[in-house]
């Protein structure tokens, strides 16, 4: 059961920062929280991204050390 949570879990994530840098563009960029220049800097929405990218990592760990059939 946790091998397909953790796999569907990562591919969930995947599609949606899949979604996002096909549209170029966050659904709710937010406002700016750390300016880096007049034209980058750190949004509200860059929070969902990180928080993303961190969930997939924790499931790739769950992934990989849940007991089960092992390859190789």
């Amino acid at each position: 059961m946790l091998r397909w949570l953790s796999a569907s879990l990562i591919a969930a994530v995947l599609s949606a920062f899949a979604v996002l840098l096909l549209t170029g563009r966050y659904l709710a960029d937010g406002p700016v929280l750390l300016r880096f220049g007049p034209d980058h800097g750190v949004h509200a929405g860059d929070l969902f991204v990180v928080l993303g990218w961190a969930l997939a990592l924790l499931a790739e760990v769950g992934l990989l050390r849940a007991p089960g059939r092992r390859d190789g």
